[in-house]
């Protein structure tokens, strides 16, 4: 099937009152649910977490002997020195450098190991990064048309960049963090307890200070940070909305409109993420007020115990080094706890999406396509975008293979609503849709969709050559027949006098060819698609008289023994159609050939006038 999809502004209402726009990037509701999830994805890779989780806890356990051993070199030292001035031998240095060997060694171990559950756990958080990014790339694909009729393209951009990076960078940043800081509180803590167990208490009685201090703060900065991607999902809509038709916004002085919105958008995204990194960077000045007491505390009550004799200098030294070492990862915790809420609130996003209703594209028994002809039935079609607001009453018609179709009709008749119905880009609320006998929910929806060929008013080609845009429509298709396709649209001479021929590369917006040079070559792209039912929604409103002409001739031999739907409001280019529908507000009122029409002195007569 030949397409060419629409890349406009997203319409706050759909066609013929089609469904509502809606505000992206509601509030997470469910932030237990969102872990749970994210964790049912981390467990595909529970060995190499099991070995993330040894590494870093070998890594901790080696950095946390450190400081022991430190206490021995001190006090080697320390004694050492005494001892010079009793007279004695003096430092043992021999003593002292077999301990910074061991301590060298531990360090080095230590950073070996985290080094390593570093790299794994790179790797997994990029993998987890590689299938949301994939899964909702397929996702899309399989998603109705009335999801995207209702949200801008850059909301749904927003899920496979912005919340998808987040949920990479805090994945990766958390899961080590947490381990490491918990491994480290409990290490320490017990290597404190070795050493003194009232300084170790005198240490711990500052944490539930600590834990109520932080708690608050991140209570506070949750909300924030949900905020924060939501405000951020809508400042890429309209960044992306704006620079799409930046040619209209300045053709129509748009800029300082666009401006002003940017800003109040981009406002609230400032208020909400300065909130959200305050909150969070007054972690660490909290915990170092903390650790501040606990260290005047332990000076204190060391010197005390210290001048009882029952504790040593190098002890003091190492007891202080670990109740630095004790506040830090309590820091750590929370400033992990800050950047799971904002992994939670990019998780839930993303899961929110992927579970988004989808079209089904599939059916238990499905109907063969094969051998199908062009035989199309509306058979007491009934339809609205908004079920309480039905556009399309009563619509019932029968045409036949070959037949070509015009459909006509002030704007918002309901023209391409037809056509959407038939596509099956929408269901229909009630009544049915033949083709060849058989009800098209009776079809895969692919399948159904690649017996048409499509041109919609709005051309859509991509990056690529122009060869690729029209393989397109039949990507089996060879270089000949691509050519063939392009002669048939009338726009083989032209791409001819291009630098490059059918080689040229078309730009992201395809803007060094005509807008009447796209129309063709989107023509050309379903003529190659050579379907058992043609749809031409305003294909001709882009291009000049003498163009127009060209392509009708083209698009006769195309339509021989092919049921064609015409959408034009052009009545010059449907006078020889088969058939005329003449809608007005979802209704059938008038239908026949262009003579008949016109003898009735009715609707279409005034359209035609």
């Amino acid at each position: 099937m030949s397409t060419n999809q629409q890349s406009a502004k997203p319409r706050q209402h759909g066609p013929m009152g089609g469904p509502p726009g809606m505000r992206g990037g509601e509030k997470p509701k469910n932030f237990k649910g969102a872990v749970k999830m994210l964790l049912g994805y981390l467990s595909k890779y529970h060995i190499a977490l099991v070995f993330v989780f040894i590494f870093a806890v070998s890594s901790t356990v080696f950095s946390i002997i450190g400081p022991k051993k430190m206490g021995l070199a001190t006090q080697e030292i320390f004694e050492g020195i005494v001892s010079k001035f009793s007279g004695g031998s003096g430092i043992d240095f021999e003593a002292v450098k077999k301990i910074l060997v061991l301590m060298l060694i531990l360090y080095v171990i230590s950073a070996i190991c985290s080094y390593v559950q570093g790299f794994i756990m790179t790797h997994v958080s990029q993998k987890i990064t590689y299938r949301f990014r994939k899964e909702i790339s397929e996702k899309i694909s399989r998603m109705p048309m009335n999801y995207f009729d209702t949200r801008s393209h850059g909301e749904v951009l927003s899920h496979i960049t912005n919340d998808v990076d987040t949920l990479s960078q805090n994945l990766n940043q958390s899961v080590t963090s947490i381990i490491t800081s918990v491994c480290t509180i409990i290490g320490v803590a017990i290597m404190m307890f070795s050493i003194s167990w009232e300084m170790t208490i005198a240490t711990l009685i500052v944490l539930p200070l600590s834990f109520m201090l932080l708690g608050g703060v991140m209570k506070k900065s949750q909300h924030f940070f949900k905020e924060q991607q939501e405000h951020l999902a809508k400042v890429n809509g309209q960044v992306e909305e704006i620079y799409g038709g930046l040619s209209i916004v300045k053709a129509f002085n748009g800029e300082k409109n666009a401006v002003e919105e940017f800003d109040k958008e981009n406002t609230a995204l400032y208020n909400t993420a300065w909130k959200s990194q305050f909150l969070s960077t007054m972690m660490m000045p909290i915990m170092s007020f903390i650790g501040n007491i606990s260290y005047v505390i332990v000076a204190i009550m060391g010197g005390w115990i210290a001048i009882q004799g029952r504790i040593n200098v190098g002890e003091i030294q190492s007891f202080i080094q670990y109740s630095r070492q004790f506040t830090q990862p309590v820091g750590q915790i929370a400033q992990v706890a800050n950047m799971m809420q904002s992994m939670a609130a990019a998780a839930e996003r993303v899961f929110e999406f992927l579970s988004e209703k989808e079209e089904p594209a599939t059916i238990a028994k499905p109907k063969p396509v094969k051998g199908i002809n062009g035989n199309v039935e509306f058979r007491n079609v009934k339809f609205g975008y908004n079920p309480e607001k039905i556009i399309i009453k009563d619509f019932s018609a029968s045409f036949f293979d070959g037949q070509k179709v015009a459909i006509v009709g002030p704007t918002g008749a309901g023209k391409t609503t037809l056509v959407k119905l038939l596509m099956r880009f929408y269901d229909v609320n009630s009544g049915g849709i033949f083709v060849s006998g058989t009800n098209i929910k009776e079809f895969d929806r692919g399948e159904i969709r690649r017996q048409f060929g499509m041109v919609l008013q709005e051309t859509w080609l991509f990056n690529g050559t122009i060869m690729e845009n029209i393989r397109y429509g039949r990507e089996n298709a060879t270089d000949a027949e691509v050519i063939e396709a392009a002669k048939a649209a009338h726009v083989h001479h032209f791409v001819q006098t291009l630098p490059e021929s059918y080689n040229m590369e078309l730009n992201e917006e395809s803007s060094n060819v005509s807008q009447g040079q796209k129309q063709l070559l989107t023509i050309a792209r379903a003529i190659l698609a050579n379907p058992k039912i043609l749809i031409l929604d305003e294909a001709t409103s882009s291009v000049d008289t003498r163009t127009e002409i060209q392509i009708q001739q083209a698009m006769e031999n195309l339509m021989q023994n092919r049921t064609s739907f015409v959408i034009a409001h052009r009545l010059s280019t449907i006078k020889n159609s088969d058939v005329i529908l003449v809608l007005d507000d979802g209704d059938i009122v008038e239908m026949g050939n262009h003579e008949e029409l016109l003898s009735k002195n009715g609707f279409y007569t005034k359209l035609y006038n």
